[in-house]
């Protein structure tokens, strides 16, 4: 593997935190407090081009390769997860499962303008009673003539509010079990939707998330993504693109408690010396350091699997687990190292805190990864390659 970036790469760090540093940071406390940020935010975002960074050019993307993906979501959870998350749901969990299932009548008329950022996706999976356990799910989708009617609930969606699109999950058949779900593209605007917010969340308060809830909803069987019974197939390769995400966003979490604690360490003083200076500190600066390098290469080596055709699903969920565990950590350790002053808003680290902990559940929880890696290594769990992959990069006009 090449740990080079390229030149378009480099730009893209360098665009991305320009930006964070610019727009983010100075207003992600305000907007924290207020519970959203600037909807300003969503078209900046598209005028960059990150809303469809490896998207290829013919469906509106930048055509840019898995890996700036990572640095994109590495950069913007450095200024906040809230915007991290925004692009994993919206590129990750729907465009990407858009590429790689959709019809080409479906890519023209869902995937180019996400891509374009001209309209927003989101990806509706879990349930009140439907989280690790999706068979789980009572949301059903009854074939009537040349529609399916839709009806059930979703929750904790991001973008529940702001999104335009959604990628829904029902039972077609409940007998069969997994082999009975479907995926659905679901549009706010179609009678019988409605969503609703989910306040005084712990975490990732300048973000968007609440419920779904869908009332006799007439889809068009032209929105079926796949065929009946490829749901729960669909949605785990989802799930791979939604973890790459996820596990690259923790490595800038790490950076960004890094470079906190770095801060206060050359102001703060203890025992006649700057608390750098201090073993137990140290060790907990090192601690970060530690797993934001182990990160990384675990992120950047999923990235090549999936930029080379690649199954990566055992990658994926080891980079994602490890990361988000190791974030946690380093937001800990970031909070212990300010001292009492981590209570004060005056500093990032209590938001560092609730942020990171989240991503230890969703998309997988920690325990879920666990299962998964420990089956891997007994052989009890082999992945079969899909009869639908991403395509490799770089992408051609044949995608």
């Amino acid at each position: 593997m090449d740990f080079n970036f390229t030149e378009e790469q480099q730009l893209l760090r360098k665009t991305v935190r320009r930006y964070v540093d610019d727009r983010i940071l100075p207003n992600i406390a305000k907007w924290d407090a207020e519970g959203g940020f600037d909807p300003e935010v969503w078209k900046e975002l598209a005028e960059l081009g990150f809303m469809g960074t490896c998207i290829p050019e013919q469906y509106g993307g930048s055509g840019m390769d898995y890996n700036a993906l990572a640095i994109l979501c590495e950069e913007l959870e450095r200024g906040d997860t809230a915007f991290r998350t925004a692009v994993s749901v919206h590129t990750g969990l729907n465009s990407l499962t858009l590429l790689q299932w959709g019809t080409e009548e479906q890519k023209q008329k869902y995937l180019i303008p996400q891509a374009k950022g001209e309209k927003v996706g989101a990806f509706g999976l879990t349930e009140p009673g439907a989280g690790s356990d999706v068979a789980a799910m009572g949301s059903t989708a009854i074939r009537n003539g040349e529609y399916y009617v839709l009806n059930g609930q979703k929750t904790w969606i991001s973008l529940c509010d702001s999104a335009d699109h959604f990628l829904v999950f029902a039972y077609t058949d409940k007998s069969k079990k997994h082999h009975g779900i479907s995926a659905f593209i679901v549009e706010r605007t179609m009678p019988g939707f409605s969503s609703r917010a989910i306040k005084n969340k712990y975490g990732i308060k300048a973000g968007n998330t609440g419920e779904l809830f869908f009332e006799d909803i007439r889809v068009p069987v032209a929105n079926l993504l796949g065929e009946e019974g490829e749901g729960f197939k669909i949605a785990m390769s989802a799930l791979d693109n939604g973890r790459f995400t996820v596990a690259a966003g923790a490595v800038g979490l790490i950076q960004a408690c890094m470079e906190a604690s770095v801060a206060y360490c050359e102001e703060r003083s203890t025992f006649g010396k700057p608390i750098g200076q201090h073993q137990l500190v140290q060790q907990m600066i090192a601690r970060m350091e530690a797993g934001y390098q182990m990160s990384r290469l675990l992120v950047y080596r999923a990235g090549e699997m999936k930029n080379t055709g690649q199954r990566n699903t055992r990658e994926t969920s080891l980079a994602k687990w490890q990361a988000c565990d190791f974030a946690n950590q380093a937001a800990d350790d970031a909070f212990q190292i300010h001292g009492a002053y981590g209570y004060s808003d005056d500093y990032p680290v209590a938001r560092f805190l609730r942020n990171s902990k989240a991503p230890v559940i969703y998309e997988g929880t920690r325990e879920i990864h666990t299962i998964m890696q420990a089956e891997y290594v007994l052989g009890y769990r082999q992945d079969k390659p899909l009869s639908n992959m991403l395509p490799s990069w770089p992408f051609d006009e044949n995608v």
